[in-house]
């Protein structure tokens, strides 16, 4: 079994381009935050024991969140490896889960900070609907949005100062990690600024 890695600043398009990755290699994606909203639902003692975290305001600790994907990799599913998105995000994430699952390849999709600053804080959605849109790239038609319940949607936290707080998090935490698997010879680096299909094609050339 080996697994992927994917990551990238919030508004990089991973999303996109996760759903493309699972589509090529049939492996599916493993995102934390969904496990733990499962384990939760499904009252299972791990799940329990992150409730008891997340109820008193605190991160969920890396030993809770890799007892996870320990069950999470033993589903049918996951025989060939699946897709992280999101995590490892730090180096002590990454060295744990190298000793429950192979990860053969891990694409980092960079952006320039302008750019994703552009990217978050012009977007908005019908509230009708929930179709977004871009102040730039997709701006709503003048009559507004094609359901016909146009309603203009921003988040409170898509301003410039907190998604640059959020970068530099970003930043702080990915840079020692992207260096750790560079020098493992696993990291493939990858252009997030240009077309979709341009970013597609290098990521599937990468994981070849």
């Amino acid at each position: 079994m080996s697994s992927i890695v994917l990551f990238g600043p919030p508004g990089a398009g991973k999303g996109t381009q996760a759903a493309r990755i699972m589509e090529a290699t049939g492996l599916p994606q493993v995102s934390t935050g969904d496990m733990l909203r499962a384990a939760v639902n499904a009252n299972t003692l791990t799940g329990i024991e992150a409730k008891g975290y997340m109820d008193a305001g605190k991160l969920v600790p890396d030993e809770v969140i890799i007892n996870l994907i320990k069950d999470r990799i033993l589903e049918d599913d996951a025989v060939n490896g699946v897709m992280f998105d999101g995590f490892p995000r730090t180096i002590p994430q990454a060295e744990a889960l190298s000793q429950i699952t192979a990860v053969s390849h891990v694409i980092a999709i960079e952006v320039p900070d302008s750019k994703i600053v552009d990217r978050i804080c012009g977007r908005y959605s019908c509230g009708g609907c929930g179709l977004v849109y871009h102040d730039t790239f997709n701006p709503v038609a003048a009559s507004g949005c094609d359901c016909g319940n146009w309603q203009e949607k921003r988040r409170a936290d898509d301003n410039a100062a907190t998604v640059q707080s959020r970068l530099d998090t970003y930043h702080l935490q990915t840079s020692p990690l992207a260096q750790w698997y560079k020098e493992k010879g696993i990291l493939h680096s990858i252009d997030g600024d240009r077309a979709i299909d341009q970013i597609t094609g290098d990521i599937l050339v990468a994981l070849e």
